[in-house]
């Protein structure tokens, strides 16, 4: 009785588990595979008013400010280059944002420059932070550099 507990034990488990036997799908795949898309769909910003990066005990913060063409724009942030890592002392980002609905009345509306202007921020970790001599920030029409 003792050899047909573990037996038991092991059947049931199977069973409560699912365990089965099972093939491989076919692969559905393109020849070539699927293009390589951006996983990010929003635009650069159009002009970057200002960028600054404030030292915090555990890294820095990194800010920036931007001006969309017109009102409606939402959705900003810096998108760091190389997953954040500083390339020669070097970190850099994407300042993007998401476009209005097309024919919005926000997409048609340009306003005064201040109340287009969009924020926003990244946080660099002490690590990084350390090994960075300036922070860049990439908009539509050029960029903008702190230095440390």
């Amino acid at each position: 009785m003792t050899f047909f507990r573990p037996v038991m034990i092991a059947a049931l488990a199977c069973a409560l588990t699912g365990c089965g036997h099972s093939k491989p799908a076919p692969d559905l795949s393109p020849k070539g595979g699927y293009p390589k898309t951006s996983s990010d769909w929003r635009t650069p910003v159009a002009h970057i008013t200002a960028l600054e990066v404030a030292p915090t005990t555990t890294g820095a913060i990194v800010t920036a400010r931007g001006l969309p063409p017109t009102q409606g724009y939402w959705g900003a942030a810096l998108i760091p280059e190389n997953d954040g890592q500083p390339v020669d002392g070097v970190i850099t980002y994407r300042f993007v944002l998401a476009k209005p609905p097309v024919g919005s009345p926000d997409s048609q509306r340009a306003g005064n420059p201040p109340s287009r202007e969009v924020t926003a921020g990244a946080f660099i970790n002490a690590i990084r932070f350390a090994q960075t001599k300036q922070v860049v920030v990439i908009g539509a029409d050029g960029s903008r550099t702190a230095h440390r």
